[in-house]
């Protein structure tokens, strides 16, 4: 019996202000695993106290950035689930993925952002994997600057550093739905989370002000925040993309420069 590919089941308990993008985007899990994980057809209703199974490779659990969500038996600890983001809430079927949407949207009226660009097909538009597939998204770069820091699985580096100037654009990499704006994740600052299609996320952390609300589709090039420093020792940009839930190296996707 081969014990290093067993898998590691973890709970987690759900707190106030948790949804399940919440929930899987620090454990670098696919949301469509965790709703099936625990049977969710709807999981925008997912419950205060309500216990998660995530499930990790023996992989997963033995590196340093090992995810660590609460186990039942434990105690929570002073920092406990707070640390994750606070994003919007996701649907697992179709059906259920519509409602919660349309849900969101009736919820927060949404603003009318600068456009920075032409404008691009929006994730409203890719009903399904096989459109996914087969229509590879164009990711532009999400801000002028100076690249500091680059993706380094081995240095824990998630994504890439790009300095610039307090208040300068930060812009839609790819078109889609934001699916999450605000300050609920630290080490991240004011940050916003976009959902591109089944298989893409993209993440853009430590502005100075958010210009798009939840459940707001946006443009690829288009005007989401301005660069700042929130959560941050200097001004810049710190960019993910998320591929199934898992940290990919941006350099794949953008022809990445120093200014």
């Amino acid at each position: 019996m081969d014990s290093e590919v067993q898998p590691v089941t973890r709970i987690y308990i759900v707190e106030k202000g948790d949804t399940l993008y919440s929930i899987v985007f620090l454990n670098g899990l696919d949301y469509r695993d965790v709703a099936d994980w625990n049977h969710l057809d709807n999981p925008a209703e997912i419950k205060i106290g309500q216990q998660l199974q995530l499930h990790f490779s023996a992989s997963d659990t033995t590196s340093k950035d090992a995810p660590k969500p609460l186990m039942a038996s434990q105690v929570p600890e002073t920092s406990g689930t707070k640390n994750y983001p606070r994003v919007g809430k996701l649907a697992y079927t179709e059906s259920a993925l519509s409602q919660a949407e349309r849900l969101q949207n009736e919820s927060a009226p949404v603003p009318a952002p600068t456009v920075a660009a032409a404008p691009a097909v929006s994730a409203a538009a890719i009903p399904s994997r096989a459109v996914d597939d087969e229509q590879p998204l164009q990711w532009g770069m999400p801000t002028r600057g100076k690249l500091v820091a680059g993706f380094s699985e081995s240095d824990n580096r998630k994504g890439i550093d790009i300095v610039g100037q307090r208040g300068q654009a930060v812009v839609a990499s790819a078109a889609g739905k934001v699916v999450y704006s605000g300050s609920g994740l630290r080490g991240y600052g004011k940050l916003i989370i976009i959902k591109h299609n089944k298989t893409y996320l993209s993440a853009y952390a430590h502005n100075d002000q958010i210009l798009v609300k939840e459940g707001q589709n946006v443009r690829k090039g288009q005007k989401i925040a301005e660069m700042g420093n929130t959560d941050a020792n200097q001004v810049e940009l710190h960019f993910e993309i998320r591929k199934f839930g898992k940290p990919v190296d941006p350099a794949q996707y953008l022809s990445l420069t120093s200014s």
